[in-house]
C-alpha cells in the first residue's frame, strides 16, 4: 500500500481556553497511532503526518476516536489530502489580495460537502462588509473587517450547511501546503 500526506485540521481546540492542549503532547498521541512523519503548526491544531492510503473519512473516525480516549472529550477533525490542499489553494476563487483594502482569506473546510439545498440557504445570507465563494468541500472568506466579527464564523457556517466546518487564515492555508511537500 502506497503512503499519503494528510492534514488534520482540529476544531475549536485551544481557542478562548477551551479545549487545551499542548501541540507535544498532540504529536504523541498522533505518533502512537499508525502513522509516520508526525508535525504540528502552531496552537490552533493542524497536525501533518503520513499513513497508508485510505479515505479521509476513515483516518478522520480514527483520529477523533483516538483524542477521545486520549483527552476525555471530543474533538471534530477535518481531514485533507497534500494534493487536495493543493487543489483548495489552486482554486482561490479571490486571486492575489496584495492590499489591505482587499481584506484577508481565510479558507473554512468542511467535514463533508453540504446539499445543494444547504448551499441554497447560504447563498441567502450577505454580508457588507464580507464576501464569500463556496467550493465543495471549501468556503472561502475575504474578510475586510476582523474574522472575529464576520457573519461566515465557523458556527453559522455549521448551522447553514449541515457540516462541522473548521476555519484557518491563508497564511496557515499556503504554510500547511508548504510544510505538506517537505519531508523534515
Amino acid at each position: 500500500m502506497s503512503m499519503e500526506t494528510y492534514i488534520a485540521l482540529l476544531r475549536g481546540i485551544n481557542v478562548n481556553g477551551q479545549k487545551l492542549i499542548k501541540m507535544d503532547r498532540l504529536k504523541s498521541i498522533f505518533e502512537s497511532m499508525q502513522v509516520s512523519q508526525v508535525r504540528t503548526y502552531i496552537q490552533s491544531g493542524n497536525v501533518l503526518f503520513e499513513a497508508e492510503e485510505q479515505s479521509a473519512d476513515q483516518v478522520r473516525r480514527s483520529i477523533e476516536t483516538k483524542l477521545k480516549e486520549e483527552l476525555g472529550y471530543e474533538v471534530d477533525v477535518v481531514v485533507r489530502t497534500k494534493s487536495e490542499l493543493e487543489r483548495t489553494i489552486a482554486q482561490n476563487p479571490f486571486g492575489d489580495m496584495e492590499s489591505p483594502e482587499d481584506g484577508k482569506l481565510y479558507v473554512s473546510f468542511l467535514s463533508e460537502e453540504p446539499t445543494a439545498e444547504a448551499f441554497d440557504v447560504l447563498a441567502s445570507f450577505q454580508s457588507d462588509v464580507d464576501e464569500y465563494r463556496a467550493d465543495g468541500r471549501e468556503v472561502y472568506i475575504r474578510c475586510r473587517g476582523q474574522y472575529g466579527k464576520s457573519l461566515f464564523s465557523n458556527n453559522f457556517l455549521e448551522k447553514k450547511l449541515g457540516v462541522t466546518a473548521t476555519t484557518r487564515n491563508w497564511q496557515t492555508v499556503n504554510k500547511l501546503a508548504s510544510m505538506a511537500g517537505s519531508r523534515t
